[in-house]
């Protein structure tokens, strides 16, 4: 950590701060076909739940950014919550087509084996993690499918009126309070979580996205590889840096502590041990990557909640009532 050369803190910081510039716009084009929003409407709350992301468990950001855009922007949660998962997607896509990469052009040792916790980083962890990614995807695209068009909605929405007719054994009285209670706002949240997914119905915009979602991993892995060049023992190629990337991010999907300490590191130390970097070197690496990776979001996101007067432990609150069925 002494060794390192901080001068070179400072580009890889201003690089990894623009992918959050492009992702802000590339929401903000997903949640045009939604309703029209300015770039700023967007950055803060997004900066806001990538911040929470790394303060508290449970990934809390992603369901604070449609609470902030509800209580900021008038936008139903539903709506912005799709939004955010339409985000997701074109995230994860990138990310397995290059995990696929990773895995055809990359040895990867089979007995190589880093204890963390009650994990065991290896070969086997890493395509678990991958296969579990996938299947989520997958069934993320079932739903955006099923959700997103008339017809398949429509069904749905019939399905969930038609609840109460199970409870034969009921009054009418009950039936009726049930509907309204429960069938009608099911349906809004049904019609107002598709409105967020109205993308599909534009392939331009969906081009753009994925081009700007590709830009964003090139660039995180640019960051990483300008902080390389002033690390000692770390003489890493960019494409062996960005495999280093993405082997941490899968890594990281890991269950653990609020901003992946840990997790993170031990990941980091896996896949340059990889490309021969030496523990020592690997891990001084990692931690102050990691470090300048996370804590410029956390200053900006708590920098964002100030201008946009947003109280973060209530929001964290409204996310766990959002959670509730």
């Amino acid at each position: 950590m002494a060794a390192i050369n901080y001068f070179w803190v400072f580009p890889s910081v201003l690089v990894s701060l623009s992918t959050f510039v492009i992702r802000a716009y590339r929401w903000q084009i997903i949640l045009e076909s939604a309703r029209k929003v300015s770039f700023w409407q967007t950055f803060h709350p997004l900066m806001i739940g990538f911040m929470i992301n790394c303060i508290l468990p449970g990934r809390v950001g992603e369901l604070a950014r449609p609470a902030v855009l509800q209580r900021k922007e008038n936008i139903p949660f539903s709506t912005g919550l799709a939004t955010v998962a339409a985000e997701r997607v074109f995230d994860v896509t990138i990310l397995i087509i290059l995990f696929a990469v990773l895995l055809a052009t990359v040895q990867i040792d089979p007995g190589l084996d880093i204890a963390f916790g009650d994990y065991h980083l290896n070969r086997q962890t890493l395509i678990i993690v991958g296969r579990s990614i996938l299947q989520m995807f997958l069934l993320l695209i079932a739903g955006i499918i099923l959700v997103g068009y008339g017809k398949t909605r429509k069904i749905i929405n019939n399905i969930i009126m038609g609840i109460p007719a199970a409870f034969f054994f009921a009054g009418s009285a009950f039936k009726a309070k049930m509907q309204k209670k429960i069938c009608v706002p099911l349906v809004d949240f049904v019609e107002n979580f598709a409105i967020g997914f109205s993308l599909v119905k534009y392939p331009r915009k969906i081009f753009i996205c994925s081009g700007l979602s590709l830009v964003i991993w090139v660039l995180s892995a640019v960051s990483y590889y300008i902080m390389a060049q002033g690390c000692p023992g770390i003489s890493l190629s960019f494409s062996e840096i960005f495999s280093v990337m993405i082997i941490i991010c899968f890594f990281i999907a890991l269950p653990s502590v609020p901003g992946y300490w840990g997790i993170w590191e031990a990941g980091g130390v896996f896949a340059l041990t990889l490309f021969g970097v030496s523990s020592k070197n690997a891990a001084g690496y990692t931690l102050a990557n990691h470090a300048i990776q996370i804590l410029p979001v956390i200053l900006i996101g708590f920098i964002s909640a100030m201008l946009t007067s947003i109280n973060i432990l209530q929001v964290s609150y409204e996310r766990r009532v959002y959670e509730r069925p």
